[in-house]
């Protein structure tokens, strides 16, 4: 081999791996840029950081920015880069349908509570919503919240038939299982830094028969709440619905007090 051949030869192998090192380095810049380009499609989502039900508060620890592909994101989406402050905004604000943990918030699905309609907003179909005065006395001591059970009691005075002068108090159950909405609006926390709402009305669920029940028991004497266990609503315990005292319904009137046991209504007439 002469000493031309060697030289062309050397030139051909540096030059392969001079293209080899430029080569090699095109495409490391090339898969920077793309990572680079992959971040700058992200943005940050407001999603639900837990299951929120429908009527639930959302409070800021229910929510979280989440990382989200830009080209998947709507223009309904809550967007960190468009608003920083959405998280301690909504915070307060009211669950108008249920909440899937991972779930982008959207407006439409929240409600703050200085909105019109904030209480038609968490009433289900077919319910409504009916307001009567209590005080602490007869409100479990201000331990009953929103979305608590409660059984409605009646106390009332009986006028005796055989013609004695003593004047008799009665205290019956008038509904049970009943679902609180509200209890005013006005909330402090006890020495153990649990939130307690201390108000003089309580707004409950009722189906309209129910409602009819509740208001002519209103008028009749003194209603007073009944916090239920937590372990009653589990659905593993038997409940007989909202009912009628036998005593109520003697003190109703002509047309009887409708009583709802699991969707069926009977009525209950006076003397019955």
């Amino acid at each position: 081999m002469n000493g031309k051949r060697i030289v062309v030869l050397g030139l051909a192998a540096g030059a392969a791996v001079l293209a080899a090192f430029l080569a090699k380095n095109l495409v490391a810049k090339k898969e920077v840029k793309t990572v680079m380009k992959a971040a700058e499609r992200t943005v940050q989502v407001l999603v639900a950081s837990r299951d929120i039900p429908m009527g639930n508060q959302v409070t800021e620890k229910g929510m979280k920015w989440q990382v989200w592909p830009k080209k998947a994101s709507s223009a309904k989406y809550i967007i960190k880069s468009r608003e920083p402050e959405a998280m301690t905004k909504f915070a307060k604000a009211m669950a108008r349908s249920g909440l899937i943990a991972g779930e982008p918030v959207l407006r439409k699905k929240l409600i703050l509570p200085e909105q019109g309609g904030f209480m038609a907003a968490i009433l289900p179909k077919g319910m409504r919503a009916v307001s009567f005065k209590i005080s602490t006395d007869t409100g479990a001591g201000g331990f009953i919240l929103p979305n608590d059970r409660v059984d409605v009691l009646l106390t009332r005075k009986l006028t005796p038939t055989n013609g004695s002068s003593e004047t008799l108090h009665v205290t019956e159950t008038v509904l049970t299982n009943v679902r609180i909405l509200a209890i005013d609006q006005t909330f402090r926390e006890n020495e153990k830094g649990e939130q307690v709402v201390i108000g003089k009305t309580a707004t409950v669920e009722l189906r309209p028969e129910q409602a009819e029940v509740l208001e002519l028991a209103d008028s009749m004497g003194a209603l007073s709440l009944t916090l239920r266990s937590i372990a009653e609503n589990s659905g593993k315990l038997g409940d007989d619905g909202p009912k009628a005292a036998k005593n109520f319904a003697k003190g109703g009137s002509s047309r009887g007090v409708a009583v709802i046991r699991y969707g069926s209504s009977s009525i209950i007439r006076g003397g019955q």
